[in-house]
């Protein structure tokens, strides 16, 4: 189970990855412009813009590394790193996700981002998404423990 897991994980997070590296040259799929793709994906109270390129891009590279978390610690690429390493980045990743996941459903985080259809689409997308990603990543990290 742990290879499978792992590459659906990576692959999951590396089209994410995509996206965002996608939105920083420009692209505003899924949506018709810049302004609908940031009231969709960001979500900040009248929002208008787009993050700068170098802030996507920046999110892009963060999340290609995340998504290459899961290959090695499910062996299929070798570490070049001690194990215990990649056991605290793992441990690190995956707390963001579950932390990400859950403060979609605060009322602080509603407030904070509440332009739509950024918040519905949290409700029912992102934040799901997100508690599943760590729950994944959680699974891994204790994949190898499990008899």
């Amino acid at each position: 189970m742990t290879p499978p897991l792992a590459v659906l994980l990576s692959a999951v997070v590396l089209v994410i990855a995509g996206l965002h590296a996608y939105w920083g040259l420009g692209g505003c799929w899924p949506a018709t412009s810049a302004e609908r793709l940031a009231k969709a994906v960001v979500g900040r109270t009248s929002i208008r813009h787009m993050p700068s390129p170098g802030a996507c891009f920046l999110v892009a590279a963060m999340l290609a590394g995340v998504a290459a978390w899961p290959l090695f610690a499910a062996g299929l690429v070798p570490e070049p790193w001690p194990r215990r390493l990649t056991v605290l980045a793992g441990i690190g990743v995956a707390a963001v996700f579950v932390g990400r996941g859950l403060a979609g459903y605060t009322s602080a985080w509603r407030r904070r981002f509440s332009e739509e259809p950024f918040a519905r689409l949290d409700r029912l997308v992102y934040s799901p998404l997100c508690l599943l990603l760590g729950a994944g990543y959680t699974a891994l990290l204790f994949a190898d423990r499990i008899p």
